[in-house]
């Protein structure tokens, strides 16, 4: 097989298809080349927060980046609804950053103070333990306040990964998966050549948008994708009637009324399996807030792993020495979508660089 279309996304995951979605519907031929079913994907481990508040605290446009991107949430959401008939289940409440001690709040107080005086649309309260009950009645008593910003919400990760999936193809997009992409060589005419297995792929430009794969492809096109798997652990219990309209960083409600509990950050190399340490510790995190999940039972936990770089923030990077490959990686493949659907995606097609991207060059790490 060898194919020619406008431009090839390496990648099927919320990064990669946001970004095909993207170019599929502004009129590109696009083909995404993407890999087994069992490998490590990110998209299917995500815990689903739209969030905005607390990021960025040593980066304020990655906090602007984050808040433009939850802006333009609603009218993905309502996009991918009107295409494909899947709601996503996209809901913008505000969210709750609860903290246990006295000191955890002052923290999270400064961190937040900080981001506002930087950037005012970064708005926030600051609750005590009572305001806290009043708003959220199933509070325990083992809190000392929380941080509340309007600015963050929640979403199903899966059925957004669906809903862009059939969106993609309903724009014309080609899924090809099972496909591997082993190599990419510039050709002299200023396209790329990907081979997968026996079959090849010409397409006259390449996104990389593969998560930790990235860091072997990213050299093919002069690119640098210096990344490591960061694991995270989630439960997920039994479904139990409404008492949590809006989502906090560690537990959210789902609108099927199971409850989802995270997470986790461990160094562990490629290892994505849960262990029982962690998983208690994040079940006490949870029951300290929210005493009524004490006897709730548990019905899955899982691991995923996280593409992270050095500083936690994004990479996005079009290759000097090989112009029409880009480079896109982060680890909010939720938060971010909407934004790597309506703002990304038009870069790539020639737009100019938004210049709240000036950070997230890779040439920040070589020093």
């Amino acid at each position: 097989m060898q194919k020619t279309c406008d431009i090839a996304v390496v990648g099927g995951g919320l990064v990669g298809m946001a970004i095909a979605f993207g170019l599929a519907k502004r009129g590109q031929k696009v083909v995404v080349c993407d890999g087994e079913d069992n490998a490590l994907r990110a998209a299917r481990g995500n815990f689903g927060l739209v969030w905005v508040q607390g990021k960025g605290s040593s980066c304020t446009n990655y906090a602007r980046w984050s808040l433009h991107s939850a802006n333009t949430w609603q009218g993905f959401a309502d996009e991918l609804k009107r295409r494909t008939g899947v709601s996503v289940g996209f809901e913008r409440p505000g969210g709750f950053n609860i903290a246990e001690t006295p000191e955890q709040l002052a923290v999270k107080e400064e961190a937040m103070r900080g981001l506002f005086a930087a950037e005012p649309d970064l708005k926030y309260e600051v609750l005590d333990y009572h305001e806290l009950k009043r708003r959220l009645p199933a509070i325990g008593p083992d809190v000392a306040g929380a941080i509340y910003s309007p600015n963050d919400g929640h979403v199903s990760p899966l059925y957004t990964l669906r809903a862009l999936f059939a969106a993609f193809e309903q724009a014309g997009g080609e899924y090809a998966p099972n496909e591997n992409v082993s190599e990419i060589t510039p050709t002299a005419g200023g396209a790329f050549r990907l081979r997968m297995g026996e079959r090849t792929l010409e397409a006259g430009r390449v996104v990389l948008a593969a998560g930790l794969g990235n860091r072997k492809l990213a050299g093919m096109v002069g690119l640098s994708a210096p990344l490591k798997p960061l694991r995270g652990q989630i439960i997920v219990t039994e479904r139990v009637k409404p008492f949590l309209a809006n989502p906090t960083i560690y537990v959210r409600q789902t609108v099927e009324g199971s409850v989802m509990i995270g997470d986790s950050a461990e160094d562990v190399g490629f290892d994505d399996g849960v262990t029982p340490d962690v998983l208690a510790d994040i079940a006490r995190r949870a029951i300290a807030p929210f005493p009524i999940l004490k006897d709730v039972r548990i019905v899955r936990a899982w691991g995923a792993l996280r593409v992270m770089t050095p500083d936690g923030l994004p990479i996005y990077e079009e290759s000097a020495s090989h112009p029409g490959a880009f480079l896109a990686t982060c680890h909010s493949g939720v938060t971010l979508a909407a934004a790597h659907c309506e703002t990304i995606a038009p870069w790539i097609l020639g737009a100019p660089r938004p210049t709240i991207l000036d950070e997230f060059y890779a040439k920040r790490f070589a020093v």
